[in-house]
């Protein structure tokens, strides 16, 4: 079981297939996991490991993961992309693209800005965002559905840190996609490629809006996620933006 150790952080992750590097982030939220991926809407190491050398990992402290390190209070975004990134730089990657699910949308935005020279492309699939109608919908799913199990299983872990940390990350700065701002996506240069869902916690507007600001992006059709021919054709867009964005090799 492959492990990369950072310091207190240990991060399991798995990789398929060869060719240009593509990070991938799963989606669920703080339980995001590798094993995950098999109930999204499609399974991006089966649909892409002929085509792109694929890499995933679990989310750290992810409940039901094998990931694990302290919970940064004062860091919370930042701590997850320096994981991300510390997981490229210990296999050697230096430019890589990445496709991020629900969670991954806001996880991309920031990794976009903090290493904008090593993401070459980004797919975005039902990314979430802030909504105004249901503003608080992160904080109270993760501190029912998030923060418990993780405290039980963890002696070091108390309600009162990730009570902190969970406030820090969606409460701090509720606008928008959390982790960057409007004039940052403007100006971000990076294609991208937007899957537009709506539900709570994939809201349309927040989707349609960055890919309307981005200068490079492209949108999926809507919805894809109806039925197989549909998912079938947005799997094809997706291949054909990475293959069309993808530096040779």
């Amino acid at each position: 079981m492959p492990i990369f150790e950072n310091g207190r952080v240990q991060l399991y992750y798995e990789e398929a297939g060869s060719g240009f590097p593509l990070l991938i982030i799963p989606g669920g939220g703080l339980n995001a996991t590798i094993s995950g991926l098999a109930n999204h809407a499609f399974n991006p190491l089966e649909e892409f490991g002929d085509t792109f050398h694929c890499i995933a990992m679990d989310l750290r402290n992810a409940n039901g993961g094998a990931s694990k390190g302290p919970v940064d209070v004062e860091r919370g975004w930042d701590a997850f992309a320096d994981d991300q990134l510390g997981l490229m730089d210990h296999l050697g990657i230096e430019k890589f693209m990445v496709m991020g699910f629900c969670i991954g949308g806001p996880f991309t935005w920031n990794l976009l800005q903090r290493a904008p020279d090593r993401v070459v492309a980004a797919v975005m699939v039902h990314p979430s965002g802030y909504r105004s109608d249901q503003p608080d919908i992160f904080y109270q799913n993760n501190i029912k559905e998030w923060a418990p199990a993780l405290c039980e299983r963890r002696d070091d872990v108390t309600m009162e840190t990730v009570d902190a940390f969970l406030k820090k990350m969606y409460r701090e700065n509720p606008d928008f996609v959390f982790t960057v701002t409007r004039d940052f996506i403007r100006g971000c240069q990076t294609p991208v490629l937007v899957l537009p869902d709506d539900i709570p916690a994939h809201p349309y507007a927040v989707a349609m809006e960055t890919a309307l600001l981005a200068p490079n992006s492209q949108v999926s059709l809507y919805p894809w996620k109806e039925n197989d021919g549909k998912i079938r054709l947005a799997i094809r867009h997706i291949d054909m933006f990475l293959t069309a964005n993808c530096p040779k090799y």
